[in-house]
């Protein structure tokens, strides 16, 4: 049993969809899943696993930030051999390239934090995604044209205090903003296990469009699906 999750062993599939929002967690479990149970409410960082076609799957919430996705999936990694981590969150476009509620596979993910800065002592580690479940979710979104794979950029504050560095970001093909997946790869690579960020996106850096809290919790499904053919096509 884990400081932060506090689920027995064996609670936890190896497969885990991992949203930020807690509250996504819950819809994602009541929406995809069958005979989904809830195995942890610590902190109010809901978890829960059920079946997807027959298969077994967690879906945990992680919180805000890469420090507290680096909790949760430290822990799932190493306290319930967790195999596969998908994040399923929601972005900011960079680029008038996307619209709002268009999705993007993360193919890696810059950042400015400090993190990895500290882990590699002042060396640039590039954070990228399993290929395997890369090429899957490309493949399992092929007739959408509104999936973009490609460069995310994870920032470490969600108002940043000089967004116009970001535009440097764009010239080099990064297309969406968000707060967690260059730790999700890192730690992946640590472990020895697969990780992906699929995120949709939910406000428009450039245009200023904008979706509400509900819809980002409760609408968001392609990702879903998405993510859930990639975890047990690869």
């Amino acid at each position: 049993m884990s400081t932060h999750i506090g689920a027995a062993p064996g609670e936890i599939a190896p497969v885990v969809l991992m949203p930020g929002d807690p509250l996504r967690a819950k819809w994602i479990a009541e929406t995809f899943l069958a005979e989904a149970e809830c195995y942890t409410e610590v902190r109010g960082m809901l978890g829960y696993t059920g079946t997807w076609e027959g298969r077994r799957v967690s879906v945990q919430g992680s919180g805000m930030g890469q420090p507290s996705l680096s909790i949760y999936a430290n822990e799932l990694f190493s306290d319930y051999d967790v195999q596969s981590v998908i994040r399923v969150g929601s972005c900011g476009a960079l680029t008038e390239k996307l619209a709002v509620r268009d999705i993007v596979i993360a193919s890696g993910a810059c950042t400015d934090s400090s993190m990895n800065k500290v882990r590699f002592e002042g060396l640039d580690y590039a954070p990228v995604a399993d290929f395997g479940l890369l090429r899957a979710a490309a493949d399992a979104s092929d007739e959408r044209t509104d999936v973009h794979v490609g460069l995310i950029f994870s920032g470490d504050s969600f108002y940043a205090a000089r967004p116009e560095l970001l535009a440097r970001m764009v010239e080099y093909g990064v297309l969406a903003v968000e707060m967690e997946a260059s730790a999700l790869y890192t730690l992946a690579a640590k472990y020895g296990r697969r990780a992906l960020a699929i995120c949709t996106v939910s406000d428009h850096v450039v245009t200023g469009e904008e979706t509400t809290a509900q819809e980002r919790e409760q609408t968001f499904g392609a990702m879903i699906e998405i993510a859930l053919r990639a975890a047990f096509s690869s």
